[in-house]
């Protein structure tokens, strides 16, 4: 499957949370004006940046036009890495390293856009949002029927990926238009994954009628304690 970049907000000079969330309601803004209703399924790897295999990574690494040196000193700082557990005056052997990239270092995130460069939806008309390891699969009323086939086919590439699809901790919401008078039913829930009526969604709690008066709400609280904490502060100062 060839690599893309365009569904990938995160670590990226043209993208940031903002830009991924202006451009996931705008596409699901526009969907609601030809569909019922649209299916957003929040999809949840386990530990994703722990269990990246260094292999596969560089694979994908070497698809990519990159200068023979960058990719040689790639493979040299995967190579050799090794970990054993020190537990009071027990020590383990020392076992090698060959999955996990480093999140907080300077090249980890970029890699895991590259591991992640190649998952993408199946069904024409559904599409997918990536931040980073946060990312949504979004379906329209026409493709209902689909869902099941797209979560078959992340869990598998997920696997070949050596990460984990936690369907338990992924979260489906139906977004619908509260304008639209014709009463649609939602879809049968999908097994193993919870639906909500809210979402938080890269940190901004949004409703099932794209409403963010909750999340603004919440804001404007959090706000007013502070600002109370600081009075309180100042006063007995």
């Amino acid at each position: 499957m060839p690599l893309s970049f365009g569904d990938q907000f995160a670590f990226r000079l043209t993208g940031s949370t903002t830009a991924a969330l202006i451009a996931l309601m705008q596409t699901i803004t526009d969907l609601l004006a030809t569909n019922s209703f649209v299916c957003l399924i929040a999809l949840d790897f386990s530990k994703a940046f722990s269990t990246v295999r260094h292999d596969t990574l560089l694979s994908k690494m070497a698809l990519l036009n990159i200068p023979d040196p960058i990719y040689n000193w790639l493979v040299d700082f995967f190579q050799d890495h090794e970990h054993c557990t020190k537990y009071g005056t027990a020590t383990s052997q020392m076992l090698q390293v060959s999955a996990s990239i480093i999140k907080g270092s300077a090249i980890g995130p970029v890699l895991y856009d590259v591991n992640a460069s190649d998952l993408s939806t199946v069904t024409p008309s559904n599409l997918m949002y990536k931040n980073a390891d946060d990312a949504y699969l979004v379906i329209p009323t026409s493709n209902v029927q689909s869902r099941e086939t797209e979560l078959n086919h992340v869990a598998e590439w997920a696997r070949k990926n050596n990460l984990k699809l936690n369907r338990v901790k992924s979260v489906e919401i139906i977004f619908k238009d509260r304008k639209r008078k014709q009463h649609i039913p939602d879809p049968p829930t999908l097994p193993n994954i919870q639906r909500e009526s809210q979402i938080k969604i890269l940190g901004v709690t949004i409703t099932k009628h794209l409403s963010v008066s909750e999340h603004v709400r919440d804001v404007i609280g959090k706000c007013g304690q502070s600002m109370y904490v600081l009075n309180v502060l100042r006063s007995d100062g």
